[in-house]
């Protein structure tokens, strides 16, 4: 309920907070700021890339060695051929 009516802002608001990030850090101090968040952002999403490729891959090596122990279902179809001569 409180993070929707954070979200719920205007930009009145918006400027005003960015006037007072402006008087606390400093004109100098903020690209200094804006350059560390940009980084930390960074690193967050290659993070998670990394997480994301890991799971993919785990998923991908059990799939496969399912694949292994258990024959594919069209391995274990007998073609029509194969099929009369076991009839007859």
């Amino acid at each position: 309920m409180v993070l929707l009516e954070f979200l719920n802002m205007g930009s009145g608001e918006i400027m005003l907070i960015l006037v007072v990030v402006l008087l606390l850090f400093g004109g100098k101090k903020l690209p200094e700021l804006a350059k560390g968040l940009g980084k930390g952002i960074r690193e967050f999403k290659d993070a998670s890339e990394g997480v994301k490729r890991e799971i993919h891959k785990n998923i991908n090596l059990a799939g496969l060695e399912e694949e292994i122990n258990n024959p594919s279902a069209a391995e274990k179809v007998n073609t029509p051929q194969q099929e009369v001569k076991e009839v007859y």
